[in-house]
């Protein structure tokens, strides 16, 4: 049996070695980060009166406040999906 299976010969994704976790986990991390990062983009796309990269980079406070309610906003809804 591979060690390093991602998925297990009974259907789960509960490996049965460590580096088999710590693979699952990777790849876990990393669809999370580009899922979060998609869809900031396509919220700051439907938010069309203010661009928040570009009022960030001026230092406006109040557009860094929101854009880190919606990342959080964002992970929560992508961690429940993904448990």
């Amino acid at each position: 049996m591979n060690t390093l299976a991602f998925i297990t010969p009974d259907g789960s994704w509960h490996s049965q070695s460590l580096p088999g976790a710590l693979a699952n986990m990777a790849i876990f991390a990393i669809v999370g980060v580009l899922l979060l990062l998609i869809c900031f983009k396509i919220f700051d796309k439907a938010i069309t009166k203010i661009d928040l990269e570009t009022e960030i980079g001026k230092g406006n406070v109040a557009a860094a406040i929101l854009a880190g309610a919606i990342l959080i906003s964002i992970s929560i809804i992508l961690a429940m999906s993904m448990s």
